[in-house]
């Protein structure tokens, strides 16, 4: 029998296009019916963001976004897509009825969410999910900055945006990210691909990030957990995001990693050195704000 999936990856474009416009249409005309966000996995690059919104997917008690066939991270309204409207938005998710009918059949809440490691990095974001979600909960999860920097720019490699080698993309960065901030700042619409693809060193100073994330929310709503805590112990690491979301406690069917490199090397030096020695006194920060060792290169 084929399956659902299946029918679908083999249908033509057009079918696509049209069963896409159907269900976005059907969608915003309940938009009123369909809550905003429980929670949202905010990041970083490059840090687990998708391996921990796929494990979230396996709990009975979370769904993904509408159409939950189609798979989706991420409706990226807060940035690329942010021209649409509210009720846009909204449209990605389930109505109240799909999740009491949910709720009934596993025998307890159900919540929804989604996922973007760009929306703790985009200054921008957090006042705009405050005015959409002020009860959402959010999960930040960091990586040892220098570790993902390096992944960060194999990434871009692999993808055929970054012509540098890794020296010298690492110092053409200020460069490059030159007065980006202040056009974002300028036009709420503007989208900075050079602020989102070649931050490899600025994007792993975490504590600004989290604290501009708390300007508009109050610190029990977020959640900043190790990426290397849920790498070595992904049951526990789920569990604790868990027990944050106020979710039942939930075996996991595969502990697997989502959307890692294929690419395996050790960050060449001296670059690992020199990112060592820049990132020290931002993750002795980091380290002092969260009450904890990181245990960091």
């Amino acid at each position: 029998m084929v399956s659902f999936a299946q029918l679908k990856d083999r249908s033509p474009r057009w079918v696509k296009d049209a069963a896409n416009v159907a269900t976005r249409a059907a969608a915003l005309a309940t938009a009123s019916q369909r809550p905003a966000p429980d929670f949202l996995v905010i990041g970083t690059k490059r840090g687990g963001t998708t391996s921990l919104h796929n494990y979230l997917l396996m709990h009975p008690g979370v769904l993904g976004l509408f159409p939950q066939s189609r798979g989706k991270k991420s409706t990226d309204w807060f940035f690329a897509d942010s021209t649409h409207s509210e009720s846009w938005y909204r449209s990605h998710f389930h109505t109240e009825a799909h999740r009491e009918r949910v709720a009934a059949r596993v025998g307890h809440p159900v919540m929804g969410g989604e996922a973007s490691p760009y929306y703790v990095w985009d200054p921008r974001i957090a006042a705009k999910v405050a005015a959409v979600a002020p009860s959402v909960k959010a999960v930040m999860l960091v990586r040892d900055p220098v570790e993902r920097a390096w992944s960060h720019y194999q990434e871009r490699t692999q993808n055929g945006v970054e012509p540098l080698d890794f020296a010298a993309a690492l110092a053409a960065e200020d460069q490059r990210l030159e007065g980006e901030l202040e056009r974002m700042a300028a036009d709420p619409g503007y989208h900075s691909t050079a602020h989102d693809w070649y931050s490899y060193r600025s994007r792993g100073v975490y504590l600004p990030q989290i604290q501009n994330w708390l300007q508009h929310f109050d610190r029990k709503q977020l959640l900043v957990l190790r990426s290397e805590d849920l790498y070595t112990d992904v049951q526990a690491g789920f569990d604790a995001v868990c027990d944050f979301l106020g979710l039942g406690s939930h075996t996991l069917p595969t502990t697997r990693t989502f959307n890692a490199s294929h690419r395996k090397s050790s960050v060449p030096e001296p670059q690992r050195s020199e990112l060592a020695r820049f990132f020290a006194p931002h993750n002795a920060a980091l380290a002092d704000f969260l009450g904890r060792d990181l245990d960091w290169t």
